[in-house]
């Protein structure tokens, strides 16, 4: 997205790619109104909702009962919603609008090993099939995900902190009759949520409790059990098309920015994939640091380095990186399982901060509105 961006304003960016084919089963999925926004660049925006199951409220559920509804219809006056999509969806409109602006932008199977950072620009080493590649560019980009490599080249350190919460999670036939609606079923023995996707599916996401160490590997039927165990409500494992467990870890790069390079998205912060915070908080970053790099760009061809300019950029996206966290923070703990008189209260919580007026500034937080 950036790259697609900085194309628009007549600057060349080239983005390389170690992979070359992309994730079979991408797990991001839920695009929030301001990313929704940044999509009118390379698609319009149309392009992607296309093909997008728009989630217009969230339903709070437990046992039978519903304690609460967050609708959405506030978040955004233009998109009132949060668009159900799958992460190569999104990726293949932004790979669509780069190679319409420049064909040979993206690089695949181009792998970073290393740079060197001078007074006027960076050289940029990696190694395809071919052997060797060297660049020289007024200024990196590192959005090479968790792993960074780009970070560790820059010696950046991290705050890491592991949650316990281990999480389950799987994609089905929709049979539930929901809709496109968004339900949370808030069960004393652990959260469920579930989420509409395209083409009659959804996904489903299990808190399958505490643990420390790599997740253990989980199938379909295991995923299926837990839904139907929780809230009563039958899953087909059959249907499944993808099924995983994962661990949910915060990490904090203790710097974003070094000299001309800047570390965004997973390589900046890694926060819980619910919800998909983290994927909307990457594109939020390089939407930031798109105004920067263009004015870097302008004072003398980026030959000269404004570090005050690139500061502020690091403050303001730390900031909304440390939001997001809490956000994510505040998500497990009210997922996970509880009983008795702690169970009750939390319940009497849910629905204070569901109700309205309290419930739209809740929908405009899970938006993102504030990122």
């Amino acid at each position: 997205m950036l790259a697609v961006a900085l194309a628009d304003r007549g600057l060349d960016a080239v983005v390389w790619e170690a992979r070359g084919d992309d994730p079979a089963h991408p797990r991001a999925l839920g695009g929030h109104p301001p990313s929704i926004d940044l999509f009118d660049r390379p698609g319009p925006a149309d392009d992607l909702l296309a093909d997008a199951v728009r989630i217009r409220k969230g339903i709070a559920r437990s046992g039978t009962r519903t304690v609460g509804v967050v609708p959405f219809d506030r978040a955004s006056s233009r998109w009132p919603f949060v668009a159900a999509v799958p992460q190569d969806r999104t990726e293949a409109v932004l790979r669509t609008g780069l190679a319409a602006r420049r064909d040979d932008a993206l690089r695949r199977g181009v792998r970073f090993v290393g740079l060197e950072q001078r007074d006027e620009d960076v050289v940029v080493r990696g190694v395809d099939d071919e052997g060797p590649v060297v660049v020289a560019a007024r200024f990196v980009v590192g959005a090479d995900g968790t792993r960074s490599a780009v970070r560790a080249a820059l010696g950046v350190d991290t705050r890491d902190r592991d949650l316990p919460d281990r999480y389950v999670m799987g994609d089905f036939a929709d049979t539930t009759g929901h809709g496109p609606d968004a339900v949370i079923h808030l069960e004393r023995t652990g959260v469920v949520e579930s989420f509409p996707l395209p083409a009659g599916r959804r996904r489903v996401v299990v808190h399958a409790g505490s643990a420390h160490g790599p997740s253990a590997p989980v199938s379909a039927d295991d995923v299926a059990r837990l839904v139907s165990d929780r809230t009563g409500s039958p899953v087909d494992p059959a249907t499944s098309t993808m099924s995983s467990a994962f661990g949910v870890r915060r990490r904090l790069a203790t710097r974003t920015v070094v000299g001309r390079v800047v570390l965004i998205g997973d390589a900046a912060h890694e926060i819980s994939p619910i919800g998909g915070q983290g994927m909307n908080l990457g594109w939020l970053d390089g939407h930031a640091l798109e105004t920067v790099i263009a004015a870097a760009v302008k004072r003398r061809g980026g030959r000269v380095l404004d570090p005050t300019t690139f500061a502020r950029f690091e403050a303001g996206r730390a900031r909304a990186a440390a939001r997001a966290a809490r956000r994510a923070g505040w998500n497990a703990a009210l997922g996970r399982p509880v009983g008795g008189g702690a169970g009750r209260a939390r319940d009497r919580v849910r629905g204070a901060v569901r109700r309205a007026p309290s419930r739209h500034g809740l929908a405009s937080v899970c938006a993102m509105r504030w990122a």
